[in-house]
């Protein structure tokens, strides 16, 4: 103990690395900021905790060869994680090598071994690393140039750095890298000049925690963060963070978002914060195919009946909740899972299995009668019908990966909206009618599968067709935005995303 202490003496007396500035308190996410090196100018951060955007101002000389000086926004993190962020510097500068990003260190000191996805005031986008205490510092050279989203994830030793300007999907490079499983990981700020304090905005800041390899899906679940997001400028803020699997938020016109979890249905007061359940009675096993009726009177949900060998039953309730939801499509005909309703709240849409296959079906709400609308040997989901009641938007894999489609609402033209190589999922229509939104798997997800604990994305498009937008990049996946979740103005929207 007493040698490990001196040498801790020894390295601040040598100016291996800084305290200053360094403060006992968490800041948002993190843990602690400090400066590493010995800089001339004093390094700062603040919060605005309503914005949830962190201000980073820092000096240093450089982050290169076998030293490093810049003020530091960290957490303590161990194992596998993803870091994701935009980053914008705040003026024009001075250095053409200034730089902001992330950064994984196995300690504070200014020689350490680390891994850095660094963005420079030019536009060189590279990502960084020194191997052992006191090397020269080594890059690789991304393609991508002036990004404003930066993401660095760890997969054991393995580090990828994948970058963006928003709205476009990323571009990745990577290196191997053996750094403690205990690290340092977080956001950073080097001016790259000793004598100037450069200012740089972090905002969408996320650590995630992703899956580990053995989790077994249904059973074992990750924590949840309820998010919002202003659609036109991507800026998202956490409303709940959860240690339970919360999924599938719907939003209301009185503030509200209904979401599932463990079976039940809470709604989360966006004016208060305050979170309470919604009565459904008997039907406590619900799964997240919950949806509201245009006029928001009823609201009908997905029951695991008990009366039919555990399969997803649909029943409707007042948005008041009730002791009695009112049962509507009937025992024995196979598992069905409610999306949408018909603008005058007569009929249900739903997902059913039915004689061995997935289809869409509506379903009367008085009569129990259905009627099938697509008929394919692959799978058909993630119905809703147009504000107008134009139209019905569904995703399908009948071409060979999962694409949105639209249709009549008798069923005829089916008609493929999207064409490209991700698997896109749940096709929410904005109240104006004009744009949708939907979730993207990578095309490495097989296409009939929308899984748990993914890196996904959010895309926006016009309803009619186009090119889709990236507006969200996430962890999560099932749960994420199974259900319509525009805000009733048409400028945000709800979804989830996952962390351990």
């Amino acid at each position: 103990m007493a040698h490990k202490f001196s040498r801790l003496v020894l390295l601040l007396a040598m100016g291996f690395f800084s305290f200053n500035g360094m403060h006992s308190q968490e800041i948002g996410i993190f843990d602690n900021h400090l400066d590493i090196g010995a800089v001339k100018n004093e390094g700062s951060v603040t919060y605005n905790e309503e914005e949830q955007v962190y201000t980073i101002t820092g000096s240093g000389t450089n982050m290169w060869f076998g030293e490093d000086e810049f003020h530091f926004l960290w957490k303590a993190i161990q194992g596998d994680f993803i870091l994701r962020a935009r980053v914008e510097f705040v003026r024009e500068g001075t250095d053409p090598h200034r730089k902001i990003g992330w950064i994984v260190r196995n300690n504070l000191a200014l020689d350490s071994p680390h891994v850095n996805a660094a963005v420079h005031g030019d536009g060189l986008t590279s990502l960084q690393y020194r191997k052992s205490e006191g090397a020269d510092t080594q890059e690789v050279v991304s393609q991508d140039e002036a990004p404003d989203v930066v993401q660095l994830e760890r997969r054991g030793n393995l580090f990828i750095m994948s970058t963006a300007k928003f709205g476009e999907p990323f571009t990745s490079v990577e290196v191997e890298m053996d750094l403690r499983n205990e690290v340092f990981a977080g956001l950073y700020i080097s001016a790259h000049n000793p004598d100037v304090v450069e200012k740089a905005v972090f905002k969408n800041v996320r650590i995630s925690k992703p899956a580990p390899e053995d989790l077994v899906p249904y059973r074992d679940y990750l924590g949840s963060r309820l998010e919002v997001m202003d659609v036109e400028t991507g800026e998202r803020k956490v409303l709940l963070t959860s240690g339970h699997s919360i999924q599938a938020p719907n939003w209301t016109k009185d503030g509200k978002l209904i979401y599932n979890s463990n079976g039940w249905l809470y709604e989360y007061d966006l004016e208060s914060g305050k979170v309470s359940m919604l009565n459904t009675g008997f039907a406590s096993s619900n799964n997240n195919d919950h949806v509201l009726s245009f006029d928001e009177s009823k609201i009908a949900i997905s029951h695991h009946n008990p009366e039919d060998s555990g399969n997803s039953s649909i029943y409707y309730l007042p948005i008041e909740g009730s002791d009695n939801p009112v049962k509507v499509t009937k025992n024995g005909v196979g598992a069905s899972y409610a999306h949408g309703w018909t603008p005058d709240a007569g009929e249900i849409l739903f997902t059913g299995d039915r004689n061995g296959q997935y289809d869409i079906y509506k379903v009367d709400v008085e009569t129990g009668e259905e009627q099938q609308l697509t008929n394919t040997e692959t799978l058909d989901d993630g119905s809703e019908f147009s504000p107008d009641g134009k139209y019905i938007y569904f995703n399908s894999n009948r071409t060979g990966s999962m694409q949105v489609w639209r249709m009549k609402p008798d069923g005829s033209e089916e008609t493929q909206i999207t064409t490209d190589e991700l698997n896109d999922w749940f096709p929410h229509i904005s109240p104006d009618g004009e744009q949708m939104i939907f979730i993207s798997f990578p095309k490495e997800v097989p296409s009939g599968d929308h899984p748990f604990y993914k890196r996904c994305l959010l895309r926006l498009m016009p309803v009619q067709g186009g090119e889709p937008k990236v507006i969200a990049y996430l962890y999560g996946g099932q749960g994420t935005i199974n259900v319509p979740s525009w805000s009733p103005d048409g400028k945000h929207v709800a979804f989830v995303t996952n962390s351990d």
